[in-house]
């Protein structure tokens, strides 16, 4: 939704990386500890990739920093920089989101061959999503939506505050003026005008002065939109559609759920909704994090402001995912 709580100004060390044509990584340089002079850890092989939410641009949510600094040391973190990044979402979807993901998957699995692989000259590293915000749209749509199969595959995924945007909208608008953008923006779809600009009188009270295109705004704002993936009133069988289908494909799944998130109604049970989430994966034959994945006490939407002991809560239990998959403990019959 709109904008969250923004960081002061600051500078990080890292590694920029350019992925052709328009895409970017940032990888923030982890410090070392001060016991480890020099360094004996391994170098990083394996890849965690956190994907923002609309308006999201390098480090404007700043727990990523936190999260990389605490992952072991075979694994880095890096964020990605969408043609979708900052304000220009309005004019993009989650289908071409889910191209730029592959593009850098694969551009991390070229750099970053598998322990005992470097000589082979094979990229084989693992790699997992983390998506944030509408970032988790973004890895649905990756794992499930158009075109899945031909993506490279990953090792898991991470949802941290997914979120429906529909019903946020719902909540942010006045109910006349959501109908009239709904009715306006169909209505442009169904004239061939899909990829032109909704009139920003429509959007502005919500989104401020960016460029929303029809069929964008459909996909954020209505049932059964492209972005419809988290929403607490799709039925079992539309849910067996998205997070059946993640099962089907055996992808390790944690879901962190933001204990006071501002966007969703006062009165959600966000542990049943979790949960309805959680038990559709397993249904179809999938694997998901019950001891770390749920409701995240304390944490905001972003956490950006949220206190240090909230923000370790969320990177340890990410961590200890991380080393679920690293120990196997996602393979063969065993459930989490």
């Amino acid at each position: 939704m709109s904008p969250h709580l923004s960081p002061p100004p600051s500078a990080h060390p890292g590694t920029l990386h350019f992925i052709p044509q328009n895409l970017s990584a940032f990888e923030p340089t982890k410090q070392p500890p001060s016991h480890s002079n020099p360094p004996t850890n391994p170098a990083p092989t394996n890849t965690l990739l956190w994907i923002g939410g609309l308006f999201d641009t390098p480090l404007s949510t700043t727990y990523p920093l936190a999260l990389a600094a605490a992952l072991p040391p075979t694994w880095n973190l890096a964020t990605a920089s969408l043609g979708s990044a900052g304000h220009s979402w309005g004019t993009s979807s989650i289908a071409q989101d889910a191209k730029d993901i592959a593009k850098i998957v694969d551009y991390f699995r070229s750099i970053r061959p598998a322990e005992g692989e470097k000589e082979k000259g094979e990229g084989r590293g693992k790699v997992v999503i983390m998506g944030h915000s509408t970032g988790c749209q973004d890895c649905m749509e990756y794992l499930v939506g158009a075109g899945s199969s031909q993506r490279p595959a990953v090792e898991g995924v991470v949802l941290q505050a997914p979120v429906s945007d529909r019903e946020a909208l719902g909540a942010a608008m006045a109910g006349a003026a959501l109908r009239e953008a709904n009715e306006i923006a169909v209505g442009m779809c169904e004239d061939g005008r899909e990829g032109d600009g909704l009139p920003n009188r429509l959007t502005r009270g919500v989104f401020g002065r960016i460029g929303i295109t029809a069929r964008r705004w459909v996909d954020i704002a209505m049932e059964g939109g492209a972005d419809d993936y988290f929403s607490s009133d799709l039925t079992d069988e539309e849910l067996r559609g998205t997070f059946g289908r993640v099962g089907a494909g055996g992808t390790p799944v944690l879901v962190l759920f933001s204990g006071c998130e501002e966007n969703v109604a006062e009165g959600l049970d966000k542990e049943g909704l979790v949960g309805r989430w959680m038990g559709v994966v397993e249904g179809g034959g999938g694997r998901v994090d019950r001891v770390d994945g749920g409701v995240v006490p304390g944490a905001t939407h972003n956490l950006n402001g949220c206190s240090e002991a909230v923000v370790d809560d969320l990177v340890q239990r990410v961590v200890r995912f991380i080393g679920r998959l690293d120990g196997g403990d996602f393979l063969g019959g065993s459930k989490m």
